[in-house]
């Protein structure tokens, strides 16, 4: 366990300061695998659209060997999308993770199982084209991964089609800051925890994606206990700072 540089307390007022920022001109991200971690570590990334980006991202940030998550627009041809006008992208979320404690092919389960691939035109209540569910690819090997998952999931029920998209990933757009993070930011008091955090430190935490999964609740059970209990130990020693892992 590596300790977090910082150990100040800063105000919500603060944080609401840093994340209200004007909207301004995004490049795309070329999502690579040769993404690597702090400490040089080589990661993959992997894009999926399973509705809105808020839950997409708190669904794969607890699990365990996802490093980062970013929320953002993906799979359509509009040049710097927005959430306000973002054209035919859908939303989306890039998680990074360390192939050597979780693959592609987890990843493939936990996204099938994270939201309804039947569904046309939207997940849940949310209605609309950037809601559709896609699987992003990086090469030949994890197309041929998606396609057979999705042959997989269309065998458990012929009643109705598997409406998910897979595609070759062109760009990402990593979305605006407010929308990064959402669950957490819900939270003050998770994040009076973390300590002081400026934005693009918050963006790229490992410790920022687990309680933001944590906020919404979606972490697996016995992660989701194991935060609980570190929470209440931390209130009840009166020192309310969280360590990054």
């Amino acid at each position: 366990m590596v300790l977090s540089k910082r150990y100040l307390f800063f105000s919500v007022l603060h944080l609401l300061l840093l994340t209200d920022t004007a909207l301004c001109i995004r490049f795309p991200d070329r999502v690579s695998t040769s993404v690597n971690d702090e400490l040089g570590r080589p990661l993959k990334a992997a894009v999926f659209a399973l509705g809105s980006f808020w839950r997409s991202e708190a669904v794969f940030g607890c699990l365990n060997g996802v490093v980062r998550t970013t929320v953002g627009y993906t799979g359509g041809s509009k040049t710097n999308p927005e959430f306000r006008n973002l054209g035919d992208h859908a939303e989306s979320v890039q998680v990074e993770y360390d192939p050597r404690v979780i693959n592609f092919r987890q990843l493939l389960e936990v996204f099938w199982t994270s939201h309804d691939c039947r569904q046309v035109f939207g997940q849940g209540p949310d209605v609309g084209n950037q809601y559709r569910s896609i699987i992003f690819t990086n090469g030949t090997e994890e197309s041929r991964l998606a396609a057979h998952s999705k042959e997989r999931e269309q065998m458990k029920s012929k009643s109705s089609i598997v409406t998910t998209q897979i595609q070759q990933l062109v760009a990402f757009y990593p979305a605006e800051p407010e929308h990064q993070k959402f669950e957490l930011k819900r939270n003050p008091f998770l994040i009076h925890l973390m300590g002081n955090l400026p934005q693009e430190e918050l963006e790229k935490s490992n410790l920022a994606a687990k309680l933001n999964s944590y906020a919404a609740e979606l972490c697996p059970p016995r992660i989701q206990k194991q935060i609980d209990a570190k929470i209440k130990d931390i209130i009840r020693k009166g020192w309310p700072i969280l360590r990054d892992e």
